[in-house]
């Protein structure tokens, strides 16, 4: 088997990010991901560096394990296709606004006409009960629409930031998955298929807000917004000698277990630091005996020393020295593809595993239209009605690829 979801079909209308990370989620436990592309591609095609137009770094990411098909659904004879592909899918996936679904006559209602199996999921902006439905959204404004630039204020003392990753569109794009997922299941069950919203705004909200609710969970309120310990600027990684260091002095055997490590065995026996409603009351003395002592030495010293005593303890990565860490050397987490036309590529791990139906890498990320005519083929379409629609530019189809220099 190639993964847990072999043989499920998903028809996927979604580009830039989060609508592919949620199909990419599906491929990777074995869907088969028909990627449908408009003639110009998806959006990230040309995001980051790389050896081709068309092939950067996000793309490839976020689009191994599927297949490219072009269909220009402005064209009848593109979205004619589409529709015809309708009924051997077992999921229609996109990230349109209901309103242009409908404008193409793609709406649940019709689509339920020629597969009332299908699972019709929609990962968009805002719910369609509200008076956002109809606006266009992306990370940095749902970000801001939840309150986390001023989560990360209240952190810094500064102005309110982003996030420095897409953290909305990659939350909701797993959410998307699971919804999937569950209705999938549904329709195991009772034998039909449904419509699932999985819009932006509401999905990050129930994400950030059981955090960051906080005082405000209760009517009236009994505090303030914002969980106090994630929000404390004092929350931050150590500075050690060479680098810095993630420390979790959490429960009451860690601190008594540090205090030991690092000889100041008398600050154990100190009421103010005795238990954790003590300890929240002189919070900053701590972190400041924590900054001056995680300085004395460097950062491999301290995560064996800490690690010993049995207190969590991390050495703090870049991106880049993520790649080296023994960790991820050690479970094969990043290798190595030869991809057709970009040449040599380090991957990012499939992280779960299956006993029974391990998931593999099948398909580096695809090239614009590459699987176009195998796809139809493989939806019912014969030679002759392929080179039709490809003549009538309904569908078009990658051009010979260049090898990577």
């Amino acid at each position: 088997m190639n993964g847990p979801l072999e043989g499920l079909r998903i028809l996927d209308l979604t580009s830039n990010f989060m609508g592919p990370y949620a199909s990419l989620l599906l491929a990777d436990m074995g869907a088969d991901v028909c990627k449908i592309e408009p003639p110009e591609g998806d959006t990230t095609r040309n995001v980051g560096p790389c050896r081709h137009k068309g092939m950067g770094a996000v793309f490839l990411h976020l689009n191994r394990n599927k297949r490219s098909i072009v269909l220009d659904l402005k064209h009848p004879d593109g979205l004619a296709a589409l529709r015809r592909m309708l009924p051997r899918a077992d999921v229609l996936l996109f990230s349109l606004r209901p309103q242009a679904m409908a404008r193409l006559g793609l709406s649940y209602e019709a689509v339920r006409e020629i597969n009332p199996r299908i699972v019709y999921c929609g990962a968009f902006g805002f719910g369609q009960n509200g008076p956002y439905a109809d606006r266009p959204a992306y990370d940095n404004l749902i970000q801001a629409a939840v309150g986390l630039p001023m989560t990360q204020a209240r952190k810094t003392g500064g102005p309110p930031t982003y996030v420095g990753t897409a953290i909305v569109d990659r939350m909701v794009g797993m959410a998307t998955s699971n919804a999937i997922l569950a209705a999938l299941h549904c329709r195991s069950q009772t034998g039909y298929g449904q419509a699932v919203e999985v819009p932006m705004f509401e999905t990050f909200a129930h994400f950030a807000m059981g955090d960051h609710l906080y005082g405000h969970t209760f009517v009236p309120p009994i505090g303030d917004w914002g969980y106090e310990r994630m929000t404390a600027p004092e929350r931050q990684p150590y500075r050690t000698a060479d680098g810095y260091v993630s420390v979790e002095v959490y429960t009451d055997r860690h601190w008594q277990r540090l205090f030991a490590a690092v000889g100041r065995a008398d600050m154990a026996a100190d009421p103010r630091y005795a238990d954790v409603h003590a300890r929240a009351r002189h919070m900053g003395e701590l972190y400041d005996f924590l900054h001056r002592t995680f300085a004395t030495r460097p950062s491999a010293e301290w995560v064996a020393l800490l690690t010993e005593a049995d207190i969590p303890a991390i050495a703090m990565n870049t991106p880049e020295t993520l790649l080296d860490d023994a960790h991820m050397r050690a479970v094969g987490f990043f290798g190595e593809q030869e991809h057709p036309s970009e040449g040599l590529l380090r991957t990012i791990g499939i992280p779960q595993q299956w006993s029974e139906s391990p998931a593999t890498l099948r398909h580096p990320a695809p090239r614009l239209g590459e699987h176009t005519q195998e796809l139809l083929g493989e939806y019912g379409f014969g030679q002759d009605e392929i080179g039709t629609l490809l003549w009538s530019h309904g569908a078009r189809a990658a051009a010979p690829a260049e090898t990577a220099a």
